[in-house]
């Protein structure tokens, strides 16, 4: 198993009885979610929130996200506010089976696909690795000048944006994009969010043109935030946010080749806003542990983390762009694996205590 995984994973000695266990899980717990995005593999995350969902003793308060898990973050929001947990597995599902349906008609999927144990063999149709080359080449505004995005149909059809607001919704949202002109990190919350907000969260600079929102133009909020931390800490009430991450923080092996060296650039620069995030709360940690001053002015952040880095870190760079319904729900399915898992390790310690070793993996 992944170095990373096992950490995220290895339990500490119980500190409760049994009798304490049984009656701690019965207790309702409420979180905050932390959303990565990673294009396609945003489909693990799809997975997390079905799963999470069907925890009738947990309920979740606010959500940042950025990029795909702005898009899972909006549409979830969106069936809580009309159908409940019920709504928004089914907003889900619709929202990812449109993703598949609009990838179908673009010859950019894969013209094979095998699963090698938990790994997958793609063979790309010549169309993909022209357009691969093409964005290498050529810049949005030059090889798509009418800004076509094939996600805005998805999203328009599944998400009445109106339904967001706080007046309806259940659940805070904080959606990041990167103001292109002052590079600084924008964060739309509930009653700012329509289509071009959650577009604009996940407009990578090299297939899209850039969101113009009120005289401002967005890119992907993955280089500023991926996602944002602090719009949980300063607007929620729980304490504890559950990260779940896309981007894998380690790799064992050093990318030789050109395609695994520009991903592994993306994946260091995707996660750099939030390893400093979390040094940031890692040092307020330690203020309040030993007993600062200015301790009674902090705030104890319980931090917590879903991740498959060990099935992540066999797919490529590419495979971000796969929109196969196949590959999805392959994904899908490692998200609700992986969110049972979790679970069951660290349910009853939710409100108690991290149950991921801060400094170990993020510092």
């Amino acid at each position: 198993m992944n170095k990373v995984l096992e950490r995220h994973l290895r339990r500490v000695e119980p500190r409760l009885t049994p009798a304490q266990r049984r009656a701690a899980r019965n207790a309702a717990r409420t979180v905050n979610l932390a959303l990565q995005g990673g294009g396609a593999h945003g489909a693990f995350t799809w997975g997390v929130l079905e799963r999470l969902s069907e925890e009738e003793k947990l309920a979740i308060e606010g959500i940042s996200a950025t990029s795909a898990g702005a898009m899972n973050a909006t549409v979830f929001a969106y069936g809580m506010s009309v159908g409940g947990r019920d709504g928004a597995r089914t907003a889900l599902t619709q929202f990812w089976r449109r993703i598949s349906h609009a990838a179908a008609f673009t010859a950019l999927q894969p013209t094979a696909f095998d699963r090698i144990g938990e790994n997958r063999a793609l063979a790309w149709s010549p169309a993909f690795m022209f357009f691969d080359m093409m964005t290498r080449m050529l810049s949005p505004y030059q090889f798509n000048p009418l800004n076509f995005n094939p996600l805005r149909n998805a999203l328009n059809a599944v998400v009445d944006f109106g339904q967001l607001s706080m007046a309806h919704c259940p659940i805070k949202l904080f959606l990041s994009a990167t103001n292109v002109r002052t590079g600084k990190v924008k964060v739309f919350t509930n009653d700012e969010i329509d289509a071009d907000a959650v577009l604009a969260s996940g407009c990578l600079p090299f297939i899209f043109q850039a969101v113009e929102i009120d005289g401002e133009a967005y890119w992907d909020g993955g280089y500023m935030g991926n996602p944002a931390m602090f719009p949980l800490i300063y607007n929620c009430e729980s304490s504890d946010i559950v990260i779940v991450h896309i981007n894998p923080l380690e790799r064992d092996d050093v990318p030789k080749t050109a395609p695994e060296i520009m991903n592994r650039i993306n994946e260091i620069s995707f996660n750099s806003s939030l390893m400093r995030e979390m040094r940031a709360i890692n040092f307020v940690t330690k203020l309040i542990d030993e007993g600062a001053e200015c301790n009674r002015h902090l705030r104890r952040m319980l931090i917590h983390g879903i991740n498959a880095e060990h099935v992540m870190t066999e797919l490529s760079h590419a495979s971000k762009l796969n929109a196969d319904w196949e590959f999805l729900t392959y994904l899908r399915d490692e998200g609700r694996e992986h969110a049972e898992l979790w679970l069951d390790r660290n349910f009853d310690r939710l409100g108690r205590e991290s149950t991921i070793d801060i400094a170990g993996i993020y510092l």
